[in-house]
């Protein structure tokens, strides 16, 4: 088998270097094995005692395609940052933006927010950070070029939806400048159309009694966790400590937006298995709680997951400083999470479970996760890319003086708009750079297949 990928591989990477050779210097891809097996085998390890399982599987998805790849990645993005050319449209100001960190077509969702709407807007926040704007556009930008190169879609198509979701968010921004608008914008089903209309409703028509019934079952009048390959039984020490940290995760939530004490009173515990790409390896629980009444139909399903430094922090070391989260990588977690989201989830905190940090948070029964499948034809991509631009506007906007001002003390989304001074020239430094780095990833997954399949250690 190896050799087959070696023979598979070795012309793909001696074609994008082809590609990339008449490109400027400082935007052609460059074979760099050694150093992606170091960063990926040091980015994991810490994780390899409590789940050599899970980085496993995250191991076995990554090795299956470049935009996988991509999405378990994202400290190798965030490290060439550092080296990859400056935009010309950022400023220091725009470097103070809370950016997710990990933006791709994977980490957008649908969902019913604590309103009752079902809105499309960003969903994964574990690399929450400040740092430029454009890193967001970049990262979200190549996504576009690794899920339509996979769909079989042409260059030049991916090319024009990238226009839309650069001109999309640049738009937005300048909806926003002085007018607070973001204070009120939502993506809904009667202001979207195509993929993520489909979205927002397949959200909007989803139940609590089916997500219980997914994961749960009720004997005896009592609701417990079922056991499955994905949810196992926890030891009595790991469930006490998760019991234990219920006092610290429900003072982390604001008094205003507590429930009742009964509310959080645990029921049953599992440990979560095989979900995502990027946080594979970290531990996950889901905690089983009371919910608004004693009736089993109300119950209520928390995500605890462990959080690390973000990613961006390897970057701009400290430019996030510590007592904007208190230290508590959690914290950082939802606190980017109640920033960067409109209504958010008023279950959103943070814990501390046998030392480790955590971020909670409902697992949410109207949720409709992006499958980058979907966007098989150049019209799905380009209408769907104009939606992906105003949520990641959204995000950025929201985020900024007007939520907290001792965190970012600017209206970004004018510091934004002022920065672009051209978005057609924006548009094309987006595009240019999303191909090249495509490229780059290309390469890169080419030297961790060609690990992987020798058995190198990687993690």
């Amino acid at each position: 088998m190896r050799s087959t990928f070696q023979s598979l591989l070795a012309p793909l990477a001696a074609a994008l270097l082809a590609m990339t050779a008449s490109a400027p210097a400082a935007l052609a891809a460059t074979a760099r094995p050694a150093w992606v097996v170091s960063e990926i085998r040091a980015w994991n390890q810490p994780y390899a005692a409590t789940a050599a399982g899970e980085l496993d599987t995250k191991l076995a998805k990554m090795a299956l395609d470049p935009y996988t790849f991509y999405r378990g990645t994202a400290h190798l993005f965030q490290r060439d940052m550092a080296t990859w050319p400056a935009s010309a449209y950022a400023t220091a100001q725009t470097g103070q933006t809370w950016i997710g960190g990990d933006a791709h077509l994977g980490n957008f969702d649908a969902a019913r927010d604590s309103s009752g709407a079902a809105v499309f807007r960003v969903s994964d926040f574990d690399e929450g950070y400040l740092g430029q704007y454009v890193w967001d556009l970049r990262r979200l930008a190549t996504s576009l070029v690794l899920a339509g190169r996979a769909n079989g879609l042409a260059d030049a198509d991916i090319r024009v939806a990238i226009g839309t979701l650069v001109g999309a968010y640049a738009d937005k921004m300048a909806d926003f400048k002085g007018s607070g608008a973001e204070a009120s914008f939502r993506l809904t089903k009667s202001t979207t159309t195509g993929v993520v209309d489909d979205l927002i409703a397949a959200a909007d028509a989803k139940t609590r009694g089916a997500l219980l019934g997914k994961y749960t079952q009720v004997s005896g009048g009592v609701r417990t966790f079922q056991n499955t390959t994905e949810l196992v039984a926890v030891p009595a020490a790991t469930r006490s400590a998760l019991v234990a940290a219920m006092t610290g995760y429900v003072a982390s939530i604001a008094a205003s937006k507590r429930h009742a004490a009964s509310f959080y009173a645990v029921k049953d515990v599992r440990r979560k298995l095989g979900s995502g790409v990027g946080s594979l390896g970290r531990l996950r629980y889901y905690v089983l709680v009371e919910g608004g009444s004693s009736s089993t139909s109300d119950d209520v399903i928390l995500e605890f997951k462990q959080e690390a430094a973000s990613a961006v922090a390897q970057t701009v070391p400290g430019r996030l400083p510590t007592s904007a989260y208190g230290g508590h990588e959690g914290q950082r977690v939802a606190r980017t999470a109640k920033a960067q989201v409109l209504d958010a989830d008023v279950l959103i905190g943070w814990a501390t479970v046998a030392g480790l940090p955590y971020w909670v948070h409902e697992k949410s029964p109207y949720q409709q996760d992006v499958d980058a499948a979907a966007f098989d034809s150049a019209g799905r991509l380009d209408t769907a890319a104009s939606y992906f631009g105003q949520a990641l506007a959204s995000a950025h906007a929201l985020a900024d003086q007007d939520y907290d001002v001792a965190v970012v003390p600017y209206s970004i989304d004018k510091q934004v708009s002022d920065a672009i001074t051209s978005k057609s020239g924006l548009k094309a430094e987006i595009a240019d750079f999303a191909f090249a780095y495509a490229d780059q990833v290309a390469l890169d997954w080419a030297a961790f297949v060609d690990a992987y399949e020798a058995g190198t250690p990687l993690y």
